[in-house]
Order: structure tokens, then sequence, then C-alpha cells
């Protein structure tokens, strides 16, 4: 890993982890979401200060080159963020489809209640 391509990927490391944090100061991040990508963020880090965990890794694999350790550890890590994704959104349906049901039919109480009460003022006039 060249210097320069070190120095990037902290300055874009610290800058996504800043923009994180400000997200979050402006309540339109919640903190359980932002963990995990300060965290995304320090691996980065940690594997451009310290390039030779990801060759040590790669041997106790045997992979032939790091860059596929790196690829394949990066897309596991957001399969497994998508899959988290999944289960949060499946549930959040589930909750509108719950509260639209409850709100459809406390709307069909309220106009019966109001068909009783008009058709009560009808049979006293």
């Amino acid at each position: 890993m060249t210097p320069v391509f070190r120095i990037i990927l902290i300055v874009v490391s610290i800058l996504s982890t800043w923009y994180i944090l400000k997200k979050i100061r402006q309540s339109k991040l919640q903190i359980e979401y932002a963990i995990f990508w300060i965290i995304f963020s320090g691996v980065l880090v940690i594997i451009s200060l310290f390039p030779w965990l990801v060759s040590l890794f790669t041997r106790l694999l045997g992979m032939q080159l790091p860059v596929n350790f790196v690829f394949m550890v990066f897309i596991f890590i957001l399969l497994v963020k998508l899959f988290m994704m999944t289960i949060e959104l499946s549930t959040l349906e589930n909750k509108v489809k719950d509260l639209t049901q409850e709100l459809a039919l406390a709307e069909k109480e309220r106009r019966d209640e109001l068909l009783i009460q008009k058709e009560k003022k009808e049979s006293e006039s």
C-alpha cells in the first residue's frame, strides 16, 4: 500500500467519521446506526496504519493476495449489515401495517358512533 494511498484512506475515514458525528448532533442519524459506520471507518484507519495485519490474516487464511482478503472481509461485513437492515425494514413494515389497521378500525368505530347519534336525533325529531 503506497504512503499516498494510506494518507488518503486515513483522511477520508476521519472526514467520514466527522460527518457522521455531525449528523448525530443534528439529530439526522441515530447513534445505533452511526456506530456501524464509525467502526467501519476505524477499521479502514487500522488497515491503513498497519498494512502488515492484512498480510498476516491473508497468510493465515491461505489466500493469495491481501486485496482478496480485504474484499472478502468488506463484502461479508456489508452483507451482514444488509441482512440487519432487512430485518429492521421488515419490523418497521409490520408496525406500519398494524398501525394502519388500528387507525382504520378506530375511524370505523368513530363513523359508526356518529351514524348512531345521527339516527337518534332523527328519531327524536
